[in-house]
């Protein structure tokens, strides 16, 4: 199959030049993607989150576990990641199943983490209801003393998932309507690529 110039072989290959072209045009924010996962009624869930990692191995993200996102990935460890670059008009899909990071591999990037970050990972009770801004800042204000003067280490409940792609979808947007996509599956002996209709 002929593939547009701008996507190869190599869906990772793909997938890491548009991620370094989407910087280099100035997007703010080029690694943030929505996150769907399933929710624990059945229903669809969508967030937001950072993208920190890609390779052959697929995506990386950190979260709280015991956040909504992360109950929802151990009920239904699969989930699909979007990304949208406006300014290029450029798209990406992609889904799998879900597992979590090690954990030297969530302690290795909490620790290059900003101390307000790492102070707030520990702070926020992150899906559950609050009863107003004042209790978040107190309990900032108990963690900062609790680790004053000192390291902040992982919380516990705090990690990394790695989305393990088994399709991968490329959108390149075209004046006229007439988009290219271009979806590449997993098989056995490698992803095979098929053009979509837009």
């Amino acid at each position: 199959m002929e593939l547009p110039e701008l996507i190869s072989p190599d869906p990772f290959e793909t997938f890491a030049r548009w991620f370094e072209a989407a910087a280099a045009s100035g997007a703010p924010l080029p690694e943030s993607c929505t996150l769907s996962t399933v929710g624990l009624d059945g229903s669809p869930e969508a967030r937001v989150v950072l993208l920190k990692d890609h390779g052959p191995e697929g995506f990386s993200f950190f979260t709280n576990y015991q956040s909504a996102k992360g109950a929802e990935l151990e009920a239904h460890p699969r989930a699909a990641l979007s990304f949208h670059w406006a300014a290029l008009a450029w798209q990406v899909r992609a889904r799998g199943e879900v597992s979590r990071l090690p954990a030297e591999a969530s302690d290795a990037y909490f620790a290059t983490r900003p101390r307000g970050s790492q102070l707030s990972a520990w702070a926020s009770a992150q899906s559950r209801e609050v009863p107003d801004r004042a209790a978040l800042e107190e309990a900032m204000a108990a963690v900062e003393a609790r680790f004053e003067g000192g390291p902040v280490p992982r919380p516990p409940h705090w990690g990394g998932y790695l989305l393990a792609p088994e399709a991968i979808e490329f959108w390149i947007g075209r004046a006229d309507r007439l988009h290219d996509r271009v979806r590449f599956e997993r098989g056995p002996e490698g992803w095979i690529p098929r053009r979509l209709s837009p």
